[in-house]
Order: structure tokens, then C-alpha cells, then sequence
């Protein structure tokens, strides 16, 4: 997957890292921002369609992931701008660059839907847990730490779900 990214050109974004460092933390970041998205996308999906026993339950925690989500994207759309990049802002860009798959509603089947939020959590934490030492080995302890922390809430995202699979 190639992302081409968009430098601000407007000042120079002089924080201790190089331009080559800069862009390739923001192309990280922008791959976790596509990732978001699909993300972001499937759980209000999910959310509206939900049927069964477990609606109500479900559909709460669903609304909770995406309202927790819309934030971590908002943050890491601001992290790419602080490196001094444009970030991607249409879906036909965030689905062409993430590596989590859409689904349809599946006809409301609440356990495929909280099935494939976990297999989705899980793939997002195993990425972070790459991007943090990529990041690292790149100079910048400050993204390194806020993928941390989206690490941390997502594993807890993960336990959340996982715990209503039994």
C-alpha cells in the first residue's frame, strides 16, 4: 500500500526530527487513521443494526466504542498536522489505505458482529504494538506514547467484547 502524503509547506516544523522521520511517523499514523475509520464505520453499522437478546447491552457498547473512537481519530488526525502533513479525509482514501475490512449489517446476527469487532480490536492492538517500536526507532517518544495509550484503550475494547462471547 503506497500513501503518498501531502506536506503543509506553510512553516517549517522544526521539533527535532528530520523531514524523512516526520513523513514516515505520518504515514503510520495515516494507515492507523484509515484503520479508524473502517473501524468507526463498522460499529455505527453495528450499531444501528443489532437484533436479539443481547440489543440493548450491545447496542450501548457500541454507541460507547464509536464515541470513544471518534476521538482517537481526532487525535490521531491532529498528530499527522502537528508532523506538518495533510491527512487523507474522504472513505474512498481511508478504504483504500486500511487494513480492517468492512462488512454489511449481517442481518443483525449480534454474535459475527461481535465477533469481527474483536477480530478487528485485536488486529488494530497487534499493529500498534509494531507501529510503537517502528515510532521509536524514528526519534519520537511522543507518538510512541500516544500509540501506547490507543494500544491500552483498545485492549480494553477487546475485553469488553470478548467478554460477550463467554
Amino acid at each position: 500500500m503506497d500513501i503518498k502524503l501531502k506536506a503543509t509547506h506553510t512553516h517549517n516544523v522544526e521539533i527535532g526530527m528530520t523531514g524523512e522521520e516526520r513523513e514516515k511517523v505520518a504515514t503510520i499514523l495515516s494507515q492507523l487513521l484509515a484503520d479508524q475509520h473502517v473501524l468507526y464505520l463498522k460499529l455505527r453499522n453495528y450499531h444501528w443494526n443489532v437484533t436479539g437478546m443481547m440489543f440493548k447491552p450491545l447496542h450501548e457498547l457500541f454507541e460507547e466504542q464509536y464515541t470513544q473512537l471518534a476521538t482517537f481519530i481526532d487525535d490521531t488526525a491532529e498528530r499527522i498536522r502537528s508532523l506538518g502533513f495533510f491527512t487523507a479525509g474522504s472513505m474512498k482514501e481511508f478504504a483504500s489505505q486500511s487494513r480492517l475490512v468492512e462488512t454489511d449489517h449481517l442481518n443483525g446476527n449480534d454474535k459475527k458482529m461481535v465477533e469481527n469487532l474483536l477480530r478487528d480490536h485485536e488486529a488494530i492492538i497487534q499493529i500498534l504494538r509494531h507501529n510503537v517500536t517502528e515510532v521509536e526507532d524514528l526519534n519520537d517518544a511522543g507518538n510512541a506514547d500516544f500509540l501506547t495509550a490507543l494500544m491500552e484503550e483498545h485492549e480494553k475494547m477487546a475485553w469488553m467484547l470478548r467478554s460477550h462471547l463467554g
